[in-house]
């Protein structure tokens, strides 16, 4: 195998990333500084963080995994220079994720009123309830500027929704160190002031993104007339058709590490607090990793535009050895600085114990979470959604979690134990991705061979 008719793609593969990888980093790094400022109030208030987002991130997972549907539409039509065909994509795709942050909106406060029943420990719930009931109204915009995203992401235009991440985001921690402490006269709000940077935040992204899109060239084939009231059913029923597959994958995704926060709080504060670590820790490379399914999207895509399947092959394979490059060095990084990490987060040695050894476990997942994620994206660009879906549930639910459970809740490991299974659903993720991809592009390349 030359392996050079791989690494030649990295550098044009690198440079669609990197503004997706610096923009996902960009709202990492924002919850690692909320972490921070947080864990100075002590190990009950970043539980009741954690807590929160946990929720809130289960159900986010399905409005971000609707939007992916508008990402292979755009990076299809722009492949085939049909301006008028992804114009219609997007107006739907903005219109339709709109319509789903209001609906996930009024579920998430509808939840609120079974958090006292979860087993969660008292004192953390009473502190995550004025926290969660903020940041449900920040679904709204975060699907309205994410829906905008893919858009922009599906024309290969990553860097604009990088800056929107990175300067909403600043504005975030600046607000979260007025509101949290109360400085500069501003009001002591605690952990509900980083909730309300967050929703500020939020709002500002859609702003910031629009301003871009209306001034740059890139964007000046598909300023065309379209009425944003006027859905065509048929466009509509594609979309969701895309859409539902790729929200349901990443709601088992998301909620599959959601439950562990849950399953962690069954084991005391601490635990949980630790498991917030590393899981806030792994993020960072998981962001890393959707930048480069975000490549693998867009360039499948193109090449599925262009019918040439050969070189679509060639081009995901060599996302995906990029991706174990980078996950190689992650996992190297998290186990050789795993007893320093959790310092910069909280100063409880119990707590720090605890998650210094749930990231040996965190870097032994980064290939297997690398290799799922990439393959994800590449197959979403062929538009192939429901299967990978159905995977995804296997190897996460009726395969991992029950690891989770058992290993944490009926052993002595647990924490650790949660990890393990996380390790062994995402493991058994990434071999049936694989197959499926390996399977879906043989048959294209011998269909579109036989044709000729």
């Amino acid at each position: 195998m030359d392996l050079r008719q791989y690494t030649r793609e990295f550098k044009t593969n690198i440079t669609i990333a990197i503004p997706v990888m610096l923009g996902q980093l960009g709202n990492v790094l924002v919850g690692f500084a909320d972490n921070i400022m947080v864990g100075e109030l002590g190990a009950p208030a970043l539980a009741a963080v954690s807590l929160a987002n946990s929720i809130f991130f289960i159900l986010m997972g399905l409005g971000i995994g609707f939007s992916f549907a508008i990402t292979p539409l755009i990076a299809e039509s722009d492949g085939a220079k049909n301006y008028l065909e992804g114009k219609k994509n997007y107006q739907h795709g903005v219109v339709l994720s709109t319509l789903l942050g209001i609906v996930l909106t009024l579920i998430l406060l509808a939840i609120q009123e079974y958090m006292h029943q979860m087993n969660q420990p008292e004192e953390v719930v009473i502190l995550a309830l004025p926290y969660y009931k903020i940041i449900a109204y920040s679904m709204i915009p975060l699907l309205i500027f994410q829906a905008i995203k893919q858009f922009t992401d599906g024309l290969s235009q990553t860097k604009y929704a990088m800056i929107a991440i990175l300067v909403a985001n600043s504005i975030n921690v600046l607000l979260n160190y007025l509101l949290i402490y109360g400085k500069w006269g501003a009001p002591k709000l605690g952990i509900d002031g980083a909730a309300y940077g967050t929703l500020i935040s939020r709002v500002l992204m859609i702003f910031i993104l629009l301003y871009y899109i209306a001034k740059n060239k890139a964007f000046a084939p598909y300023r065309l007339a379209v009425s944003w009231f006027h859905l065509e059913k048929k466009r509509v029923v594609q979309i969701l058709k895309l859409g539902y597959p790729a929200a349901f994958q990443m709601f088992f995704e998301v909620s599959i590490f959601a439950s562990s926060v849950l399953l962690a709080g069954l084991l005391g504060t601490q635990a949980q607090a630790a498991n917030q670590i590393a899981l806030n820790l792994s993020t960072m490379t998981f962001m890393i990793a959707t930048g480069m399914s975000v490549t693998a999207t867009i360039r499948v895509g193109n090449q599925k535009g262009l019918k040439d399947y050969i070189n679509l092959k060639r081009i995901a394979l060599s996302t995906l050895f990029l991706m174990i490059i980078i996950a190689i060095i992650a996992a190297i990084g998290f186990m050789s600085l795993r007893t320093y990490l959790p310092w910069v987060y909280i100063e409880d040695k119990e707590v720090v114990n605890i998650a210094a050894k749930l990231l040996i476990v965190a870097g032994l997942f980064q290939i297997s979470d690398g290799i799922q994620v990439v393959v994800i994206g590449a197959l979403r660009g062929l538009q192939d959604m429901v299967v990978p879906m159905w995977m995804v549930f296997f190897a996460y639910w009726v395969v991992g979690f029950p690891f989770c459970y058992y290993l944490s809740i009926k052993t002595d490991l647990g924490t650790y134990g949660i990890w393990l299974g996380l390790l062994i659903g995402l493991t058994v993720a990434s071999i049936l991705l694989y197959f499926r991809f390996q399977q879906l592009t043989k048959r294209l390349i011998l269909s579109n061979q036989t044709k000729d």
